[in-house]
């Protein structure tokens, strides 16, 4: 489990060392059920922009912190 204060965890942006705060979790529906998530990782100036890049793209996205873990996306209603 990912945890506040870990070493390594990192800010998924490109170029970004800041710490990350947050969970930008995802999936392709065209190709993974809800129960599959992918994560990428936030700080909390790149959260909005890394969640609609994916939202951009028809992905469902849901942000949380970095301490809270999904078990499945659903799709949007």
């Amino acid at each position: 489990m990912i945890g506040l204060g870990d070493p390594g965890i990192r800010c998924s942006s490109a170029g970004c060392t800041a710490d990350a705060a947050f969970r930008v979790n995802w999936r392709n529906p065209r190709i993974h059920g809800p129960e599959r998530v992918k994560v990428w990782l936030a700080c909390a100036a790149h959260r909005d922009s890394l969640s609609g890049y994916l939202s951009s793209r028809g992905f469902p996205v849901q942000v949380t912190p970095l301490a809270v873990e999904l078990d499945r996306i659903p799709d949007p209603a």
